[in-house]
């Protein structure tokens, strides 16, 4: 039996047209390769989150990315804070590639932070504040108000958490946009003031009046809250409460 190439001929045989197109395409993918290394590769600058490009900083200076990150770090800080910056050579010794910058902070927008709004002062605002804040509405505006001249003012804020119908999770929402001036507290002179007086008290009983107005007849005087204590008057965390309140001319 005789063996033929002719088919094998047949498939891997190429036409004079194809020999054509093979050798040009070699030669163009000589070409492209050659280019790699004839052109010399572009240098990529370092743009802050800014969009600013950092003067003399580039990725084909040899520097270590982590040497990079930190540089930039430093320069977009100086940025910041107004100092300028500045590329003192490069790192052959060669001739400075940049003059000092000169730089302003940058303005992120006139919103303040919310560490920089004025808080409400829950002693002194109106209705009109107090539903500006989150979970506060005109209900809830009146019943702190109403509590606020039941009590004679808030000596503290955490007193929000007394007034009906106001939940904790509320308080949580405006216990950091609030504050109370101690100085707006509508104060009981204890040595001059009646029963009828001393009853707006919010946080002592009826018993422990009488019992003050006593011990003030028999005494003549009260100069501290803590005689109260000593003398068994009221306790230790109800005097904490009402001390705000009281005066003592």
């Amino acid at each position: 039996m005789n063996f033929s190439a002719k088919p094998f001929k047949n498939w891997f045989g190429f036409s004079r047209r194809e020999r054509r197109a093979t050798f040009v395409l070699l030669i163009i993918l000589v070409i492209i390769i050659g280019l790699r290394y004839i052109i010399p590769a572009s240098t990529i600058q370092i743009r802050d989150i800014t969009g600013i490009v950092l003067p003399g900083y580039d990725s084909a200076d040899g520097t270590s990315d982590h040497t990079k990150a930190k540089v930039v770090y430093t320069a977009y800080h100086k940025y910041q804070s107004g100092d300028s910056l500045k590329k003192t050579g490069d790192p052959a010794g060669g001739k400075n590639q940049h003059e000092a910058v000169s730089a302003k902070p940058i303005k992120f927008g006139t919103q303040k932070s919310l560490a920089q709004k004025s808080l409400t002062d829950i002693n002194t605002c109106d209705s009109a504040e107090l539903v500006r804040l989150p979970g506060i509405g005109p209900v809830l505006s009146a019943r702190i108000l109403k509590y606020r001249n039941y009590l004679g003012g808030y000596a503290s804020t955490s007193q929000l958490k007394e007034v009906y119908g106001l939940s904790p999770e509320t308080y949580e929402l405006i216990k950091s946009r609030v504050t109370a001036d101690p100085k707006a507290i509508k104060r009981i002179g204890i040595n001059t003031a009646d029963y009828k007086e001393l009853s707006r008290l919010r946080y002592i009983e009826k018993y422990e009046i009488s019992a003050i107005l006593k011990y003030r007849e028999l005494k003549g005087r009260i100069d501290d809250i803590n005689e109260l204590t000593d003398n068994k008057l009221i306790t230790v965390e109800k005097a904490q409460k009402v001390g705000p309140y009281l005066r003592y001319d």
